[in-house]
């Protein structure tokens, strides 16, 4: 992966991202289950996207207010058609988000995955939920996966000038670090899994087209155009060669968290 990633404005298509658009929000159903009935005050969804889905949460969850923050003013774009009274949109870098009161809900989809250092992260942001506040984030959890390992292998091949070797493959840590966490700030009550989602494909290339809307976006960042359509065409070739042209199963994990603050 690029030595940085935590802001990852710049190459969002939405359109690319959405053309899985079904298999991408599943994981939010998932998580969005996990959240215990309550009376929700203030909340946050930390990597909103487009706000489509946050709009799914704020009718499900009925909160007196949900703020839904993204660092892409490409996602955003679209967010105007999901606001309504009680639910608004910020862009504003996830890394550096701070909550201006404690937070009955925090959520997190697919998104800080794409942040480094979740040692000190992820304690901040566990700091911000109020007693009895609940936290719920999900994040792919898939870079052993040759779709990413690919990724990295033709990206330090190509241009070892642009991306580090000794980086990380993904900013996640070990599921059970996530648990102890969890508990050592005060989530007694939780949940911490691995799920496995699978995404039959009809070949080998639709996972390519799946990659270029998230994966691949944090090695364009790092690239000039002509270097990324080198890139690509490198990626495309080695990771078809790998996984083959025909139908293709896709297992994707992912990390699922919920808990709720003593």
């Amino acid at each position: 992966m690029p030595a940085q990633c935590a802001n990852m404005s710049d190459n969002w298509n939405p359109a690319q991202y959405e053309k899985f658009k079904a298999q991408r929000a599943k994981p939010f159903f998932d998580l969005l289950s996990l959240i215990h009935a309550a009376s929700f005050g203030t909340a946050v969804d930390l990597g909103c996207g487009t706000g489509e889905l946050t709009r799914v949460l704020f009718d499900t969850l009925r909160p007196d207010h949900l703020l839904g923050v993204d660092t892409s003013p490409e996602m955003l774009a679209k967010s105007d058609a999901f606001r309504t009274g009680g639910l608004t949109f910020s862009q504003q870098d996830i890394a550096s988000y701070q909550a201006e009161a404690p937070l009955d809900l925090l959520f997190s989809n697919a998104a800080l995955h794409w942040l480094p250092d979740h040692a000190s992260l992820f304690p901040r942001l566990m700091s911000y939920v109020a007693g009895g506040g609940q936290l719920a984030i999900q994040m792919p959890y898939n870079f052993d996966h040759p779709s990413h390992v690919v990724a990295q292998r033709t990206a330090l091949d190509l241009f070892p000038h642009a991306f580090n070797a000794d980086h990380p493959l993904s900013g996640t840590l070990k599921l059970e670090t996530y648990a102890e966490m969890l508990f050592k700030h005060g989530f007694a009550e939780q949940v911490c899994r691995v799920e496995v989602y699978a995404h039959p494909m009809q070949s080998g290339e639709d996972v390519v087209e799946w990659t270029k809307g998230s994966l691949l976006t944090a090695y364009q960042q790092r690239l000039s155009a002509d270097e990324f359509r080198i890139f690509l065409a490198e990626y495309r070739r080695a990771l078809l060669a790998e996984i083959g042209t025909g139908p293709y199963f896709y297992a994707f994990k992912r990390i699922l968290l919920w808990g709720r603050k003593s």
